[in-house]
């Protein structure tokens, strides 16, 4: 298997872990701000959205067709942190869809060292190249999974990384609540 084929078989499976935290979530926990910062599950899912569209379209002069207003117009703060009443989840999961098979012909059509300009970045770092974006937007992706990871779980309990893989050592529930008061209690030992 070639580099670029690892790499973007890691991109991919980044974005499907992100995804799969909002299968069977209702609409308003995929919604709802879970944390004082108003991260949500289905505002993860539209960031990365934006994120792989500009990093593997603008970047690379390929920009990603019809991108939606919230990506290219003068925006509110953080307008790609969270969906409105008008946007659907159907329309969000969709777009980032459209989003990986146009990033994915980006990574098709060029060379690990093709050049790139990353204009919102320093100008000392604006200067990319293919392989470097990749890995940027390999570790963008995984991050949002993990916080998708923590949020999901606060919702509902599930856990894990991809259907059928937890890939947490306890998979009984007592073991899990007896592993979670172990720790809890070697944390006490350190409360004021």
């Amino acid at each position: 298997m070639s580099e670029k084929n690892d790499l973007r078989q890691y991109l991919q499976r980044g974005r499907e872990a992100l995804l799969w935290k909002l299968e069977g979530v209702g609409e308003y926990d995929a919604r709802r701000p879970l944390v004082d910062s108003g991260t949500n599950l289905l505002g993860l899912v539209k960031h990365t959205a934006g994120v792989d569209a500009e990093y593997l379209g603008l970047v690379f002069d390929r920009p990603f067709p019809d991108p939606p207003a919230w990506l290219v117009d003068d925006r509110e703060p953080e307008a790609d942190m969270w969906a409105t009443a008008d946007e659907s989840r159907e329309g969000i999961v969709e777009l980032y869809r459209r989003v990986w098979t146009h990033s994915d012909a980006t990574v098709d059509a060029l060379p690990l060292d093709a050049a790139g300009t990353v204009p919102w970045w320093p100008v000392e770092r604006r200067s990319v190249t293919l392989h470097q974006v990749l890995v940027h937007l390999i570790a963008e992706t995984h991050r949002h999974a993990g916080h998708a990871d923590i949020l999901r779980e606060t919702v509902d309990g599930r856990l894990g990384v991809r259907d059928g893989n937890d890939n947490l050592g306890l998979d009984d529930a007592d073991q899990r609540r007896t592993h979670v008061e172990r720790i809890e209690q070697a944390a006490r030992t350190f409360r004021d």
